[in-house]
């Protein structure tokens, strides 16, 4: 029931879907509960609710559990959100196995750990699968589903149509990779943007600025491969007028930087002078970015719909 738990809870009760929030803590829970109505009420007044539910409807969807069987009893899909340790998501999957039907999907949300670390051993190996958000889920509506190697194309197509029909953007890889697609996208970004601003080319903040004023706005709407295609006479053209100018540059590019150093320091004092590190300032900031996506995603929503 932590940050990615309340999100996903928050998403599936404006599907419309009875959730079942489990933890540990009874406390925890309570609190967990508390945030959601909060940020409910605070996205009805801002015209930002998803669903077509009102608010109150949609919290009645949800109740907590601090008993697990009880939480799993009758579901259809479980969503897991523990944190990002392996040992801790092999041992709930463990639990789950023992207690669980054939017919319910096991889901992870993790961002970077393997289907076949995560599920490999267990009975319903078939219906496990993982589909990562984007934090936070509820503004950001992309999921990576990838499957076991052992896991059923049922479970893969149930979970598909499940998270379109919570009005998110489930993408399907159609094998395991280290970080997924997502993070190896946004990691070789963040090692070239690490290397240009050691190598003192540009400042963090204008580096930044490369991505939300350039780049990101185009990538808000299209991805890089459309963006080829769209750039010159289709891709084919794209590839013979581009093609070496590319390969050349991407032969420059360095090794992957160590991520500490004095430029962890230059960029730490930057975004630190920008962004101070306390609560008061990164939560104000968080708040300010949620805004952002869910205004972002309210336009693109509406250009779709033209």
């Amino acid at each position: 029931s932590g940050l990615i738990g309340r999100s996903w809870a928050m998403v599936f009760a404006a599907g419309g879907f009875k959730v079942k929030l489990y933890d540990i803590a009874q406390q925890q829970l309570t609190g967990a509960l508390e945030n959601i109505r909060k940020q409910m009420k605070e996205l009805e007044e801002s015209g930002f609710l998803k669903g077509s539910l009102n608010a109150e409807k949609q919290l009645a969807l949800i109740s907590i559990c601090t008993d697990l069987k009880a939480a799993v009893e009758g579901a259809t899909f479980i969503q897991e959100c523990t944190p990002e340790n392996l040992e801790l998501k092999k041992k709930i999957f463990a639990q789950l196995d023992l207690i669980v039907g054939d017919n319910v999907v096991l889901s992870s949300s993790t961002s970077c750990l393997l289907p076949s670390k995560l599920f490999t051993g267990l009975k319903h190996v078939k219906q496990c699968i993982v589909s990562h958000p984007v934090n936070p889920p509820y503004f950001v509506p992309l999921v990576e589903i990838v499957p076991h190697p052992e896991t059923d194309p049922s479970t893969i197509e149930r979970t598909y149509a499940l998270m379109k029909k919570i009005g998110q953007s489930p993408v399907k890889l159609n094998r395991e990779i280290e970080g997924f697609v997502l993070n190896r996208l946004q990691y070789a970004v963040i090692s070239e943007a690490w290397r240009l601003v050691g190598e003192g080319v540009i400042s963090p903040t204008d580096l930044d600025l490369v991505m939300s004023d350039g780049l990101g706005m185009r990538y808000a709407f299209i991805g890089p491969l459309e963006t080829m295609h769209l750039n010159a006479e289709g891709i084919s053209n794209y590839c013979e007028r581009y093609r070496e100018g590319m390969k050349l540059v991407l032969n420059t590019f360095g090794p992957v930087p160590e991520f500490s150093g004095e430029t962890e320091q230059k960029i730490s004092q930057a975004m630190s002078e920008k962004i101070p590190v306390v609560p008061k300032h990164l939560n104000a900031r968080r708040e300010w970015r949620d805004e952002c996506l869910t205004g972002l995603a309210k336009l693109k929503k509406q250009m779709s719909s033209n």
